[in-house]
């Protein structure tokens, strides 16, 4: 297998001791994430598939004693070391990306709906991923108990990631003092969306957007930039409107760190068949100069965080996954995330990704290329 791929989670560590262990760990993971390419959503399933594909796995990995069982399997994925997982996907995601530079990055959190317990009253697994638009990948993650710890959970994210030269797109719950100040710090810009969180700063910049509309808004201060776009009998119109901020203006609560402008989009929709017509207004504060186009490129991007949310669900039937003790609800969704990745960047199929899952499960040598594919993407 390529070593961009073994190399990064052969650092995890090993939980079990010495005389336990009957398989090694590396190719337990091997199996799992292999299995989970071709479908498998649960413990019968890796081991079912370890079984009819043995002959293969032997090519990549030992296998001295067998396939284990799928309690085994379970076992010993469930009791790994969540920063350590998180950190071999990272890595390993890192060595294929040449570069993050010039990127719109979308932080996003997902909570795995059927992952709680009420036995032991443990809470549904919430992951907080960074999306690269560029790329179309996860570039990594972390999992906090809750989505109101997010706050806590992005900075973690943030020092993991490279993000120099890169906008960070954030939703009203990341819209915080401190992560726009560690964001300026890694030489990177923010569009943090404004909600009822910071009202006091919304409704100041509002009245400073009103004040400048009644004096009159000026090139030098003010850009504006619109897109038109039709499908399915709606027609929608997007317009985005990019203020220059005055810091005299606020108060010194609000003077966040490399604050540069205020970002007001508005999205109009005429549906034809059901004879509406629907407005919504979103205000968002940015450290970009003035460069509408720009600013609704990014905001527009942030939701495809979102489409990647929808593929572990769809794809790869992430909710309903009753997959709940320990490290095992976290193990396997960062396993979906590699297989997400690898038939992103797969190119040898021209299909969608529930269509290239079904083909790694049948044909044994479009899995070999999806797992050998370690090659750097620009």
């Amino acid at each position: 297998m390529s070593a961009t791929f073994l190399e990064h989670f052969n650092s995890i560590t090993d939980p079990r001791i010495e005389r336990c262990k009957k398989h090694e760990l590396i190719d337990i993971l091997l199996l799992s994430i292999s299995a989970v390419l071709s479908g498998a959503e649960g413990w019968e399933d890796i081991e079912d598939f370890g079984h009819l594909k043995l002959d293969w796995l032997k090519k990549y990995g030992a296998f001295k004693a067998g396939i284990p069982r799928h309690d085994t399997i379970a076992r010993v994925i469930c009791r790994l070391k969540a920063d350590e997982i998180e950190h071999a996907f990272q890595s390993w995601i890192s060595s294929l990306i040449e570069t993050t530079g010039a990127d719109i990055i979308a932080i996003d959190g997902k909570t795995a709906r059927r992952s709680f317990t009420t036995k032991d009253r443990k809470s549904a697994l919430h992951t907080v991923s960074a999306w690269s638009c560029q790329h179309q990948l996860v570039l990594g993650q972390t999992a906090v108990d809750s989505k109101t710890n997010e706050i806590t959970a992005i900075p973690e994210l943030l020092t993991m990631l490279d993000i120099e030269n890169s906008i960070i797109t954030l939703d009203a719950m990341g819209c915080q003092q401190e992560i726009a100040k560690q964001i300026i710090k890694k030489k990177a810009d923010y569009i943090l969306a404004l909600k009822g969180n910071h009202s006091g700063m919304q409704s100041e910049l509002e009245a400073w957007w009103h004040k400048n509309e009644r004096e009159g808004l000026t090139k030098s201060n003010y850009d504006k930039h619109t897109e038109i776009s039709s499908g399915h009998g709606r027609i929608e119109t997007r317009s985005c409107q990019q203020l220059l901020i005055d810091k005299s203006w606020l108060g010194k609560t609000y003077q966040w760190s490399g604050l540069k402008s205020v970002i007001q989009v508005t999205a109009e929709v005429h549906d034809k068949s059901a004879g509406t017509d629907t407005t919504e207004t979103r205000w968002y504060i940015s450290s970009l100069v003035l460069n509408a186009e720009q600013a609704l490129n990014a905001v527009r991007s942030h939701w495809q965080v979102e489409s990647m949310h929808w593929m572990l669900d769809m794809n790869f039937r992430e909710d309903e996954s009753r997959i709940r003790k320990k490290q095992g609800p976290l193990v396997f969704n960062v396993m979906r995330k590699i297989a997400m990745a690898l038939f992103k960047q797969d190119t040898t199929k021209s299909a969608s990704m529930a269509r290239k899952k079904k083909m790694a499960g049948l044909d044994d040598d479009y899995r070999s290329t999806l797992l050998e594919s370690g090659i750097k993407m620009r």
